[in-house]
């Protein structure tokens, strides 16, 4: 129940704190796009400061809650952040949630129970060694280097979803990589934690997944990219878990069944819950905004 009410504490900060920072993003001069001096003058508006604050409470939240649980299962009860970004959203469109509104949280909400209930994540599996580690940390980061390169030749509305999807996978790596590090720490100390590379890696991942989500904030409306950003992490973050973790999940024919129509129904969710017109459909203009929204673009 602990680890339940944190991930969805998590969840809610998270949702809050991704719909402040877009609102401000969006704002945000064209040029700045996947340059760092993009969270330069992000800092400068108090909305987005805002939202970040409540974004690190949610972090902090879902750290502790991957420190107690599995990532398996944590990781699908942090998609439910989408939830609470919609209803933000709504506040501040004025627009109800209607049939695809309500049919995308109860998709969500199908799926996330389904898989947990299929699955039965547990931990006790053997941990892998260096090697699998690498391996499995090397694709997730290399499957993102490459969607942002091919984030770059497409036009400014594909370019966020894209952005989004590599930052979800750096996003779900690093909450692996959170949850090997509280082990790290129970078993040898804070102090022995600071010779290994996780904790570095971690925060890494976490800079970097921020210059990506904000470039994406920035690029597109919402629903362009936090659907992809939602649906990217948990899956990285169950990989990875599975991967190098030693995370168990059941593998039988009746629970792999259950587990892919639950992942499927939670990935349908999101998309309903993103696509639905509550999610801010355009973008402010910044100053250096001079795209023709209603064409694809060319770079």
């Amino acid at each position: 129940m602990a680890v339940f009410l944190l991930a969805v504490g998590a969840a809610c900060c998270l949702g809050l704190g991704f719909v402040l920072q877009q609102h401000a993003a969006q704002r945000a001069p064209r040029a700045d796009l996947l340059r760092w001096r993009l969270l330069l003058d992000l800092c400068r508006m108090p909305e987005w400061l805002v939202g970040i604050a409540i974004m690190i409470v949610g972090l902090v939240l879902s750290a502790l809650a991957l420190g107690r649980g599995e990532v398996s299962l944590v990781e699908p009860l942090l998609t439910s952040n989408l939830v609470f970004a919609m209803a933000l959203a709504s506040l501040i469109s004025r627009q109800r949630l209607g049939r695809s509104g309500w049919g995308g949280v109860l998709l969500l909400g199908v799926g996330v129970t389904a898989f947990i209930l299929a699955g039965d994540p547990r931990r006790g599996g053997p941990t892998a060694d260096e090697l699998q580690h690498w391996l499995v940390v090397g694709i997730v980061a290399g499957l993102a280097l490459l969607l942002v390169s091919l984030a770059r030749r497409l036009p400014l509305f594909e370019e966020a979803t894209i952005l989004a999807l590599a930052a979800g996978l750096l996003y779900g790596l690093q909450d692996a990589l959170t949850r090997a590090t509280a082990n790290l720490a129970g078993s040898g100390g804070v102090v022995s934690v600071l010779h290994r590379w996780q904790p570095y890696a971690v925060v890494a991942l976490g800079v970097f997944g921020l210059l990506l989500v904000q470039s994406a904030f920035e690029a597109a409306p919402l629903r362009m990219s936090l659907p992809a950003l939602t649906c990217a992490q948990p899956l990285a973050g169950i990989a990875c878990a599975v991967g190098f973790l030693g995370d168990r999940l059941r593998v039988t024919p009746a629970a792999i069944t259950w587990e892919v129509l639950g992942l499927l129904a939670m990935v349908a969710g999101v998309v309903m819950i993103g696509r639905h017109p509550s999610m801010p459909a355009a973008c402010g203009g910044g100053p250096e905004r001079k795209q023709d929204t209603s064409a694809p673009s060319t770079k």
